[in-house]
């Protein structure tokens, strides 16, 4: 299937949960990350200044999970047909988008995140995002307005149908104005953006998506620093993961990355 690559050596655990568990609505593992944010708030108001671009904590996120996913590569991955785990073949953040003063969702996604700096995906986020604020043409546009004219008690089979086309089977359906693998890699959503100071967010069953991350409200918190209390800038990452891709292995590593970057992006990036 064009962009995808089937993994044929699996652990007997990937086969056992493959096995366990249906489709993502079931096998999902929660968790968060307390980040102290100091230096990457300084970071951004820098690099704000010198690209005179609007680089925000959410393009960090995104750009350091990307970089996080690149450094394990299995986790970069699909189940298809229940049964079996397929690796993309490039590494692509979805960013959530509200609109319609928060009242609306819809998302674009960053392809080939982890090769981009941030005021690239800074300014292609905010392109995108303009566009679907102002109700312009955009990726997901057709395919939201088609299935606002499918009837309730169809909607959950056409959306069951399509995921299953465009993954199981490997159509392509761009004519239709449907993307292929239109969600990426995995997900990212600001819940700070609505005053939460943290969250966690449901895998999205047609997506594919094993990976989300809600980024909640940077606060004043108490952190210990080289023994002594003292008051630093924290951001909670929420962190949602489908159990049949990740487990504790996966999921720490890719937080040690993760973290990493965050803390010190200027060392990092």
């Amino acid at each position: 299937m064009p962009g995808f690559e089937r993994v044929r050596k699996l652990s007997s655990w990937r086969r056992i949960s493959l096995s366990a568990w249906g489709r993502p609505n079931d096998p999902s593992v929660y968790g968060w990350l307390d980040i102290d944010v100091s230096r990457a708030l300084t970071y951004l108001e820098q690099r704000s200044r010198e690209t005179a671009s609007r680089i925000t904590i959410t393009h960090l996120v995104g750009k350091a999970l990307a970089m996080a996913i690149a450094d394990s590569p299995d986790v970069n991955a699909i189940v298809r047909r229940g049964r079996h785990i397929y690796t993309r073949s490039t590494i692509d953040i979805f960013f959530q988008v509200a609109y319609e003063s928060g009242g609306n969702l819809s998302g674009a996604k960053v392809s080939e995140a982890n090769t981009k700096s941030l005021d690239q995906i800074a300014a292609e986020l905010s392109g995108r995002a303009r566009a679907i604020r102002s109700h312009q043409r955009h990726e997901l546009s057709k395919s939201d307005s088609s299935l606002a004219f499918v009837p309730p008690l169809l909607r959950t089979f056409a959306l069951r149908l399509l995921e299953t086309a465009i993954y199981d089977w490997g159509l392509n359906l761009s004519w239709l104005g449907l993307p292929t693998d239109g969600f990426g890699s995995a997900m990212v959503t600001n819940v700070g953006m609505f005053g939460l100071p943290h969250g966690f967010a449901p895998l999205v069953p047609f997506s594919r998506v094993p990976i989300v991350l809600t980024i909640g409200e940077v606060r004043d918190a108490a952190v210990v620093e080289e023994g002594e209390v003292v008051v630093r800038p924290v951001l909670t990452v929420g962190v949602t993961l489908d159990h049949r891709l990740l487990d504790g292995y996966q999921a720490g590593r890719l937080a040690q990355r993760f973290c990493a970057i965050m803390r010190d992006p200027a060392a990092a990036l």
